[in-house]
């Protein structure tokens, strides 16, 4: 086995990946100590020797990436190997002793995003989510209407109630998502029903339309995205049996026709 195959063993094996996971699980840990004071006074260097093991092996861990590619360019096809390289390659920019330091210290909190890219299954739920991004938004733009037309409707009727809740549109708009986060929506009712007794009305049709119907559709296309996700593996499983099972053919008929041969030999 070449080194090569060796190395590109290394980066596809359950074990590499799961120590990419560990290892950034842990700088996770680091990032939160670093937020307390004492921790980081007490154990400044063991915090700063970990930022070091972690940045070697984020740069060991893109370089066994990159050998193991045939073509070197062939690297950057990957959108998640071009996330990696551009978060490996910010957080080596020696920002910390120039005025960029408070910048530098918040990108490094952008490397425990990398464990998207160290679990394959994460990296197809991510995958799922951007694919269902054009319903979402479709989602989004219906809810929207049904915010604006419930807010007009709420400004135009409860707009002198004490509270303020609904003293203009964009006002209206944020109560709305605090009833539809159901965020004592209980008492923004009570008040309208106060001066309006058929506010309820309002009310329950929002949360029924909005909270209910509304979140099952997100839910909806989220389940139609992970089915299409796993008809896509069933098809290629399929067809890689498929492939072995004509290779597997293949080969007895070449045996036969090698005892064929034998046969009319003797």
């Amino acid at each position: 086995m070449t080194v090569i195959k060796r190395i590109e063993v290394i980066r596809d094996s359950s074990l590499f990946s799961n120590i990419t996971t560990f290892i950034i699980l842990f700088y996770a840990c680091v990032l939160g100590f670093k937020t307390v004071d004492e921790v980081e006074t007490q154990y400044s260097f063991l915090l700063l020797l970990s930022d070091y093991f972690v940045t070697i092996y984020f740069v060991f861990e893109l370089a066994i990436k990159m050998i193991a590619e045939k073509k070197f360019k062939n690297f950057f096809k990957s959108s998640w190997n071009v996330f990696d390289f551009v978060i490996v390659f910010i957080t080596l920019l020696p920002l910390e002793s120039s005025g960029f330091a408070a910048i530098a210290r918040l990108l490094r909190v952008f490397r425990v995003l990398r464990v998207f890219t160290s679990r394959p299954e994460l990296k197809k739920i991510i995958d799922m989510l951007v694919k269902a991004i054009p319903s979402i938004i479709d989602i989004v733009i219906l809810m929207f209407i049904i915010f604006y037309i419930y807010a007009i409707i709420g400004n135009f009727y409860f707009r002198d109630l004490p509270s303020g809740l609904w003293e203009n549109f964009l006002i209206s708009m944020l109560t709305l998502f605090r009833v539809l986060t159901f965020e004592d929506w209980t008492d923004v009712m009570y008040e309208a029903m106060e001066v309006y007794p058929w506010a309820w009305a309002y009310f329950v049709t929002f949360i029924i339309i909005a909270a209910f119907v509304f979140f099952n559709l997100f839910v909806a296309v989220i389940i139609g995205e992970m089915q299409k996700l796993q008809d896509e593996e069933l098809k290629e499983e399929i067809h890689e049996d498929s492939r072995k099972l004509d290779l597997i053919l293949e080969e007895m008929k070449n045996l036969k026709k090698e005892i064929n041969e034998l046969k009319s030999i003797k």
